[in-house]
């Protein structure tokens, strides 16, 4: 049985870049939903479930869909690194997790480099660009959806805020980069996360969304039947 450590050694080994890529989303995933917790008030315990779920929620439904074993099923370290995420909020405190600009930081960083994760990883198994591409989407913005579905929120995915579209702009940079100038996946990897960085940048500053649907909200609501004599029994 290998140790903790020894199971980042082996990690390392395999593609340091994309490795530590995938840790640093992890952290960055985790801290993204203890944040969302601590403005419910959860405890400590509740705080790292909500971290591990938003950490690990949108890689997992992705190695399901290609038909892998969850990659943090075969090494403890992606559950190690949520820990230390919460480890370090209960060090520091309100400089891990106050203001909308800190928020905004841990959750980009956290959705850019899953995006770069999820598309390279499906790349790499000779999956088409398209399919890719959603791999990509899917482990950006699932574990965000798990998070806030957890704390009885409207996923951010389904409001107006450019989120996943972010994602899909910055992968489509990077397979554009890839297949038409076949330039290396690292530096592809880095520009697709600037690219990530700058839309959701420029959609909060000049305040750009999607278009909102605006049904009846009453057809929604189903009213008893009224009783022969006039009252509702």
């Amino acid at each position: 049985m290998t140790g903790w450590y020894e199971s980042l050694g082996e990690l390392l080994g395999q593609d340091p870049f994309f490795t530590l890529l995938e840790l640093a989303g992890t952290f960055a995933g985790a801290i993204s939903g203890v944040r969302v917790a601590s403005v419910k008030k959860f405890d400590w315990f509740g705080a790292y479930v909500i971290g591990l779920v938003t950490a690990l929620g949108g890689g997992t439904l992705r190695d399901i869909l290609l038909n892998m074993e969850p990659f943090w099923m075969a090494n403890p370290t992606y559950v190690v690194t949520s820990f230390v995420a919460v480890v370090c909020i209960s060090i520091f405190g309100r400089k891990f997790i106050d203001g909308q600009i800190t928020w905004y930081l841990w959750d980009t960083l956290s959705i850019s480099f899953f995006m770069v994760i999820g598309l390279e990883k499906a790349l790499r198994t000779s999956h088409t660009w398209w399919c890719s591409l959603i791999m990509g989407v899917i482990t950006a913005v699932f574990g965000g959806v798990m998070r806030d579905i957890s704390v009885n929120e409207v996923p951010l995915i389904f409001r107006k805020e450019i989120y996943a579209l972010a994602c899909a702009a910055g992968g489509i940079v990077y397979l554009v980069m890839h297949y038409l100038f076949d330039i290396d996946s690292k530096l592809c990897a880095t520009v697709c996360v600037i690219s990530i960085f700058v839309v959701r940048a420029l959609a909060i500053h000049y305040k750009l969304g999607i278009p909102v649907l605006r049904g009846r909200s009453h057809i929604f609501h189903h009213h008893r039947p009224k009783h022969p004599g006039g009252a509702n029994k």
